[in-house]
């Protein structure tokens, strides 16, 4: 073994120390969070798109009926749902943002109660999953289509208790959707029961509305 390939796998070692203290610092940080609601969308949708305003106002409706809106820390969507969560209350945890170092750096908005930053874009999932009672996806790139296949295929497959996942524009949503029925449902790798996992709406009412719906229907 060579000198270059052994420093690697020491490396590796001492990584597995840093993933568990960020799963530590996750779980730790995030065990106030009761009601979360994870939200989704670009961060290079600016201030006057109608998804922004859209996302603002869905957040502000969430936190009104006592539910924690999460998002990834950044700007576009994100910085909407945290300015529509944000409280001026000291101690407040309505308007939280998980921000993932990268080297494109991602500036925080200032519209966020309780900041926690991770490494790790799958430690970052897993905390979106497991503290979220419900994912609101908004129009958005790669980034935001991972999140919503990530949250998708964990319901599919019953790797976590059944949460809603909510599409906002149905006009944006209506290409994916129709791709998914007319193309990889006819060929065999989806069901139909698959489509009930996720609904698409258009307003903030009917966003509250599907996650209310949902834990009605699957109350015990």
């Amino acid at each position: 073994m060579d000198k270059y390939e052994y420093n690697f796998i020491k490396q590796d070692t001492w990584r597995v120390f840093r993933i568990m203290s960020e799963f530590v610092e996750g779980f730790e940080g995030l065990s106030v969070v009761k009601k979360g609601v994870a939200i989704f969308g670009s961060k290079r949708t600016p201030e006057d798109d109608p998804n922004y305003k859209t996302a603002y106002k869905t957040a502000k409706l969430l936190v009104e009926k006592k539910y924690q809106v999460i998002t990834g820390a950044g700007p576009g969507i994100m910085e909407a749902a945290n300015r529509g969560a944000f409280s001026p209350k000291r101690g407040s945890q309505d308007s939280i943002g998980l921000n993932i170092l990268i080297p494109e750096q991602q500036t925080t908005n200032p519209y966020i109660n309780y900041l926690l930053e991770f490494r790790y874009f799958f430690i970052r999932k897993v905390m979106f999953a497991k503290y979220s009672c419900a994912f609101v996806v908004f129009p958005g790139g790669f980034g935001t289509m991972d999140e919503l296949f990530e949250g998708l295929a964990l319901v599919q497959t019953e790797r976590i208790r059944p949460f809603p996942i909510v599409l906002v524009n149905k006009k944006f949503w209506s290409g994916l959707i129709h791709w998914l029925k007319e193309e990889v449902f006819k060929s065999g790798p989806l069901i139909q029961k698959d489509f009930s996992h996720f609904t698409v709406v258009d307003t903030p009412g009917q966003v509250l509305a599907a996650i209310n719906q949902f834990y009605k229907k699957h109350k015990k």
